[in-house]
């Protein structure tokens, strides 16, 4: 069992029991797990509760930046339980590659089509993910997509919210309980401009080049050939910065982008999800 580092208030202490509860109810568990901090705590607490009959499956695509996988492969390294990695397809079906605003659904419809039978052949685990309880007041049609393959959401079930998470998590001694939140690179287009390999590499490409020089929390947006940059607002004077000294226009037009813009508002959360 994972140890307290550091006490918890009463009303979350009783979350976590609640969460362990859940879990060795089930008599196998498949985690839905990306690697970032929700599917991360499901998949510790999953292994705490079912040690070999849980498992943790990343879909692997051109919409999962690099870093984040190798992330992904040493958090579950350091929980300890077993990691499988599944190639997806989503990019082959039109649903998801022409990127309309339920996109999400396809693809989370194509990564529970291989989960489903993942979880059979290790003894009819339950499909879980990270989804919490803050994620149900947003655009994600991808939870849809996972109700109707039979996933269940211990977080949302249990009415776990983000900063809960993050609380438990930090309590529990993971060492990534602030990480930042990574949605998927396909994220970074505006619904209705269609998606490839190429323009996620090239995007993901950017992010990893700011991220390098310090930019933790980092989006490009991608607008046809134009790249637009986001970052918290504090942080706008530094990339004007680093756009003088470091090469950054010139790194990015060698990535394909034809121009180069920096959002004045900063980093959003679901920016392209508004009307």
């Amino acid at each position: 069992m994972f140890r307290l580092q550091e006490p918890l208030p009463n009303h979350e202490g009783s979350l976590l029991s609640e969460l362990r509860l859940w879990m060795e109810a089930q008599q196998g568990l498949c985690v839905a797990y990306s690697g970032g901090v929700d599917s991360t705590l499901v998949a510790a607490i999953a292994y705490e509760a079912r040690v070999e009959e849980a498992l943790a499956v990343t879909g692997v695509s051109p919409a999962l930046a690099p870093h984040l996988l190798q992330e992904a492969r040493d958090q579950a390294a350091w929980i300890g339980i077993r990691h499988r990695e599944c190639p997806t397809a989503e990019l082959q079906d039109p649903d998801y590659s022409g990127n309309p605003s339920d996109r999400c659904f396809a693809c989370k419809r194509e990564l529970h089509s291989h989960l489903q039978p993942i979880a059979a052949a290790a003894g009819d685990a339950q499909v879980i993910d990270g989804v919490n309880l803050d994620d149900l007041g947003d655009h994600r049609p991808g939870i849809e997509a996972a109700r109707q393959a039979g996933v269940r959401s211990p977080l949302a079930e249990l009415c776990i919210d983000k900063a809960t998470v993050r609380l438990l998590s930090r309590a529990l001694g993971f060492p990534w309980w602030d990480k930042p939140a990574q949605p998927c690179l396909a994220s970074r287009f505006p619904y209705g401009e269609g998606i490839t390999a190429d323009r996620l590499r090239r995007v993901g490409e950017a992010e990893a080049w700011l991220i390098g020089r310090g930019f933790e929390r980092v989006r490009v947006r991608s607008h046809g050939l134009a790249a637009r940059i986001e970052v918290p607002e504090d942080q706008i004077r530094a990339v004007l910065e680093l756009s003088q000294t470091d090469g950054l226009v010139e790194t990015f037009r060698e990535l394909g982008f034809t121009s180069v813009n920096l959002d004045l508002e900063g980093l959003v959360s679901g920016k392209l999800n508004r009307r």
